[in-house]
């Protein structure tokens, strides 16, 4: 399901200003800093500076933001995972396309991955965003299974073992890094890629 916000919605306002975009922005940044548990509406509602009624002009409920949320992350990287599925070559090297283009939607998303990668199924919406993880995580599986019958990754890295330390290194992203550190989201995924295909040891 992608995490685009049909036009009709995005045309509805509440305050002069403030449309479901500009709404979705600034409730994940709460639900960042406080948890979205702990995050109600009408803190998010005193962060834009309206009311409550207001927002439920644009939403039926938090649990619509957290869903709307999560799925911009994970459209990102099933898109990402798409392209890879989809390029010629061998499985290795789609393998670190994806890797790359998955540390570009993290920087592109942060605000959204974050989120995503704190959820933990306690309702509904967490639920079906961690099956869509596990999903993500088997096609990486797969293609490091296929790399492995190709020959180019070693035989005794177990794929779904080596798919979770893989993108264990690229989520960890979001712990540190800030679009105000110099370097720029090529140099990232350089680093990581370099880091995860070539290793550390000269």
């Amino acid at each position: 399901m992608s995490s685009a916000i049909p036009a009709k919605r995005l045309g509805r306002r509440g305050r002069p200003g403030y449309d479901l975009e500009s709404l979705l922005a600034v409730a994940v940044t709460v639900f960042n800093e406080r948890g979205y548990e702990a995050t109600s509406m009408e803190a998010v509602a005193k962060r834009l500076g309206i009311t409550k009624s207001a927002i439920y002009h644009h939403i039926d409920s938090k649990e619509e933001l957290l869903g709307l949320a999560v799925d911009r992350a994970l459209d990102g990287l099933f898109e990402a995972a798409g392209e890879a599925a989809a390029a010629p070559g061998r499985a290795i090297d789609r393998l670190e396309s994806l890797v790359n283009r998955s540390v570009h939607v993290l920087v592109e998303r942060l605000p959204f991955v974050t989120l995503l990668l704190r959820v933990r199924g306690n309702t509904e919406v967490e639920v079906r965003a961690l099956n869509r993880r596990c999903d993500f995580d088997h096609l990486i599986a797969g293609l490091m299974r296929q790399a492995q019958e190709e020959g180019d990754l070693a035989a005794g890295v177990d794929p779904d073992l080596g798919a979770r330390l893989l993108f264990g290194m690229v989520n960890s992203l979001i712990e540190w890094y800030r679009p105000s550190r110099h370097i720029d989201a090529d140099a990232l995924a350089e680093a990581v890629c370099r880091t995860a295909f070539h290793g550390l040891r000269a």
